[in-house]
């Protein structure tokens, strides 16, 4: 009987241990082979002309109360500067191939107005055009990127803003730039040529795009030795065939990059579901469509790795991230909805794999910046609140052209519903000071993970920082009455012994490790 029960217990402990071993991760990171840079650019954001996104997001005008350089909020600049902003995609989204950019210059009170179709059918007075928006990326200290009208526009019309923008010569846009009040050129690098030409920019099949982006590209003019940074309107999400058609269509020479747009839809495109009333399978299955995205840049770019083996054309994800269904009560056509702790997830998670495949991977624009979709900021009048998505990248910000470290993550799976996804996900990089930076999320909500993590071909001393993003609840969200519910906090969960790191990752949480 002695050893009946001594058998017995013996099997329970084996248990134990086999189970607290799968709540243990492990990572491999080989340092010494370092050498993709992750391009800044990845970090991107896309504002259009929806909603409260520019009017009451960015611009309040210049006689507004609310603090403003020449009608540009200051407290939204200096939130956007403080995670170093690579650059701005502007003016659309549906928005851009029905926006006629001369509208958007001159006087304000001269502007005409139009009806924004695709948006709420609210008028738009153009107050907020080419100038307002220049003038705010260089506020900013971020890159334009401004995406033309294929759609309803013309080639000349886009020819022309071109010119207007990067022409110092003397030519009728140019003159007409000087006249509006900027001698100079602004050389703009980054142009999109179209948006969403297979929906809401034309309902296009890929062979017509391809055919209308040569004729629109070739007279998008170099001037001087600036180079233009053209992206074709490439995939919606998994549409393997319109980036296959693309990349045989259209020569290299006229093409930097292809664009993709992915959301992350945890129900239906009729009912999506709701931003913060969600259980742990929603939960579970939102972070599910999110990791897909790795798989699907996997395919584009073996696609496009046939055309383009040198990978001289960059895959441009500017347009990606959660999609819920509006707060109730407010403009179905505003897209305004509520960011918790499970965006801040879904940010850490695309952001982590956006960085791995940084070969091909050349820039990445969250939808949108502000009081649109996955915002990482929030205005109301005076007041401004900054979301878990804007800790993220407040977080993410030290992977900013530093160079990416090949990593191998082995994980314990998150399991609901018997379905499983990896519990961890994880990028690292090491910058120019020799620094480097390992990016982890925990998406398991009931679990801390015990971490392991092999630092190979380094030589770091010592764990110098650490930062982590976490709350009480999955649904735990900032609002303009509790704006702090979560935000970034300093994290000492990480220890160095020799070239071991060893990290306790709390259960839901972003966590970021520095060493030196």
């Amino acid at each position: 009987m002695k050893n009946y029960k001594l058998v017995i217990l013996s099997l329970l402990l084996f248990s134990t241990v086999s189970l607290f071993a799968q709540e243990k991760a492990s990572i491999v990171l080989n340092v010494d082979q370092a050498k993709d840079v992750i391009n800044k650019n990845i970090y991107g954001h896309f504002s259009e002309h929806l909603g409260h996104c520019i009017y009451g997001g960015y611009w309040v005008g210049e006689d507004s109360p609310i603090p403003n350089t020449r009608g540009i909020r200051n407290d939204v600049v200096e939130a956007l500067k403080e995670i170093n902003i690579p650059n701005l995609r502007w003016p659309g989204g549906c928005f851009a191939d029905e926006y006629h950019w001369k509208d958007g210059i001159g006087p304000r009170d001269q502007r005409p107005e139009m009806v924004n179709t695709h948006w709420g059918g609210v008028t738009e007075d153009n107050s907020f055009g080419t100038h307002e928006f220049m003038d705010l990326c260089q506020q900013l200290n971020t890159e334009p990127y401004i995406c033309g009208n294929v759609g309803s526009g013309t080639v000349q019309e886009m020819s022309q803003w071109v010119e207007y923008l990067n022409f110092d010569g003397i030519s009728p846009m140019s003159e007409l730039r000087k006249k509006n009040g900027h001698p100079e050129a602004w050389n703009v690098k980054f142009w999109g040529v179209g948006n969403e030409s297979w929906g809401c920019g034309g309902n296009m099949t890929p062979e017509y795009y391809a055919d209308l982006y040569r004729r629109y590209a070739t007279f998008c003019k170099d001037y001087g030795d600036k180079r233009l940074y053209k992206i074709a309107g490439g995939s919606n999400s998994t549409d393997y065939n319109w980036t296959e058609v693309l990349m045989k269509n259209i020569p290299l020479r006229l093409m930097q990059g292809i664009s993709l747009h992915y959301y992350t839809v945890p129900g239906t495109w009729r009912d999506k579901g709701s931003a913060t009333d969600f259980d742990e399978q929603e939960y579970f299955t939102t972070l599910k469509k999110s990791m897909a995205i790795d798989q699907a840049i996997q395919r584009h770019s073996t696609i496009m790795d046939r055309y383009d083996p040198y990978k001289r054309v960059g895959l441009v994800i500017d347009e990606w991230g959660a999609w819920y269904n509006v707060e109730p009560g407010t403009n179905p056509g505003f897209l305004f909805q509520q960011s918790t702790l499970r965006d801040a997830m879904v940010a850490g998670i695309s952001l982590n794999i956006f960085n791995q495949h940084c070969d091909r991977v050349k820039m990445a624009n969250i939808a949108q910046t502000i009081n649109v979709l996955q915002a990482l900021i929030f205005t109301k009048d005076e007041k401004i609140v900054l979301t878990p998505t804007y800790w993220v990248y407040d977080m993410y910000k030290v992977h900013q052209d530093a160079t990416l470290i090949p990593i191998e993550v082995n994980s314990p799976d998150y399991e609901i519903g018997g379905d499983k996804i990896p519990a961890v996900n994880a990028s690292a990089s090491i910058d120019k000071e020799g620094k480097v930076h390992i990016t982890l999320v925990n998406i398991n909500p009931h679990e801390a993970t015990e971490m392991t993590c092999d630092l190979r071909g380094s030589n770091l001393k010592k764990v110098t920082s650490g930062e982590i993003i976490t709350a009480p609840k999955l649904q735990t969200y900032n609002s303009f009455d509790q704006p702090d519910n979560i935000r970034m906090d300093s994290f000492d969960g990480g220890k160095l012994k020799g070239q071991t790191l060893s990290v306790t990752l709390p259960a839901k949480s972003v966590v970021m490790i520095e060493l030196q």
